[in-house]
């Protein structure tokens, strides 16, 4: 059983560290969300790709041992969380203690990456307001009323007031 344990210890601690990696391109994230420069922002974006792989792996291992270990113990393994592991080891302090001390440091990461993915959220709803407002502003500017500008034949030119003939169309 302690080897089962010491497994689980290992891979959340893994997991810990990813987590770790993700958090820290989330910090990097945020600066380049607000400079707008989307090559850097793609490129940090497949660096979390490559992390979110190396989770999903560690997590299937996680849920792996966490089987082993209910089958051990006859316990339903979708009622077997952390929490509960942890309070299971009364009798084995050194245990209890890892598995507490990866819980909390799992939760602070988890809790840190969560309020920086938020701010990240919030910058990039920005930004998008932003591009919507410009896009609006642009399609306006095409429906803007015609001027009485006459040719050499007394012809209405039937041009509209601040277009060009080279504007971007967001309906092509």
């Amino acid at each position: 059983m302690a080897s089962l344990i010491e497994n689980l210890i290992s891979v959340l601690e893994q997991e810990n560290s990813e987590y770790e990696i993700l958090l820290e391109l989330s910090r990097k994230k945020t600066p380049v969300i607000v400079q707008g420069d989307i090559v850097q922002l793609q490129e940090i974006t497949d660096e979390e790709q490559n992390v979110i792989d190396r989770i999903h792996q560690l997590e299937n291992k996680r849920v792996e041992h966490i089987r082993d270990i209910a089958d051990v113990i006859n316990k339903d393994v979708e009622q077997l969380k952390l929490e509960n592991l942890i309070q299971m080891f009364e009798k084995s302090p050194r245990e209890q203690k890892m598995l507490s001390e990866i819980h909390d440091k799992l939760r602070s990461t988890l809790s840190q990456m969560q309020q920086i993915n938020g701010h990240n959220r919030e910058l990039l709803m920005g930004a998008l307001e932003l591009v919507e407002f410009d896009m609006n502003l642009l399609q306006s500017a095409k429906r803007a009323p015609e001027t009485a500008n006459y040719n050499k034949g007394a012809y209405n030119t039937r041009s509209v007031m601040g277009t060009d003939s080279g504007m971007f169309d967001a309906k092509q």
